[in-house]
């Protein structure tokens, strides 16, 4: 029964509730300047120390924001500056190293060519036996700046294998 009743009675106030009302313009206009006029008379109730001290505060605030942001400007400028001395060193060293590594190049060349030269002077088998113990890169290296039938004929001294791994790394080493 109380079901049957809970059932009649609850189409009936969702119908109850109040449909959302609508304002026309001067309605709208007469509620804001009633709203209006309620905040302007909590104004004139404070008094005017209280506004004043509040005026006060906000005006500290201000001030100790102004203090911070000028402080986070000067720690960004020294930041600055320590970004650039860094970023100049950084250059400096990175200059030292390609210099380094110039130099280190150059030398290698250099000695490369001394090889080139002492194993030109070798006979066939001799070169042979040197190259075929040295490291795989150098040899070819080597090879490469060495006149062709000299370099075929120490290929035909060396080892089939050795031979084989360096003909064609040299093959390699002509294509690029």
């Amino acid at each position: 029964m109380k079901f049957l009743l809970i059932l009649l009675i609850l189409p009936t106030l969702s119908y109850a509730v109040a449909p959302k009302r609508v304002y026309s313009e001067e309605e709208f206009i007469k509620k804001v300047n009633e709203e209006v006029k309620k905040k302007v008379d909590v104004i004139k109730n404070k008094s005017v120390s209280d506004l004043t001290k509040e005026l006060l505060d906000k005006e500290e605030k201000l001030r100790l924001r102004e203090l911070d942001l000028e402080k986070q400007q000067d720690s960004l400028k020294v930041s600055d500056g320590d970004i650039a001395k860094r970023y100049a060193e950084l250059s400096e060293k990175q200059k030292s190293f390609i210099g380094c590594v110039e130099k280190n190049n150059e030398e290698s060349k250099s000695r490369i060519g001394q090889l080139v030269e002492m194993v030109s002077n070798m006979k066939p088998e001799k070169a042979a036996s040197v190259l075929s113990v040295q490291d795989t890169d150098i040899a070819v290296q080597i090879l490469q700046m060495i006149d062709a039938k000299k370099a075929s004929k120490i290929f035909n001294f060396m080892d089939k294998d050795i031979s084989a791994k360096l003909q064609k790394q040299y093959l390699l080493m002509k294509k690029q």
